[in-house]
């Protein structure tokens, strides 16, 4: 599922309109973004987390030449699933491996 599918899925299960829908999406889209930019921590219960993380700089490798190269600190974003989400996943799974 893409944005556009996401917008069109929205429109068509609440009657709204493709435009109101996708202003919708992009209203929630810059809400989470905004939020992690200033650092912070998004919970969606039910969905999972959205959290910063920092990663120390660190040596890395260019693939090319094998020369040793400085990757400075960065700032990173990770995605912590609800447990509800996660065990939802495995459910189904589950329920695939059985029919075979």
């Amino acid at each position: 599922m893409n944005k556009r599918d996401l917008v069109e899925r929205l429109a068509e299960e609440h009657e709204l309109t493709g435009r109101f829908a996708r202003e919708v999406v992009d209203s929630v889209f810059n809400m989470i973004t905004d939020a992690v930019q200033k650092g912070e921590e998004v919970s969606l219960f039910g969905f999972g987390t959205f959290k910063v993380a920092d990663r120390a700089a660190r040596k890395g490798r260019n693939p090319q030449t094998g020369e040793a190269v400085k990757i400075a600190a960065s700032k990173t974003l990770k995605f912590k699933p609800a447990t509800a989400l996660k065990s939802g996943l495995n459910k189904k799974r589950r329920a695939t491996k059985s029919r075979k």
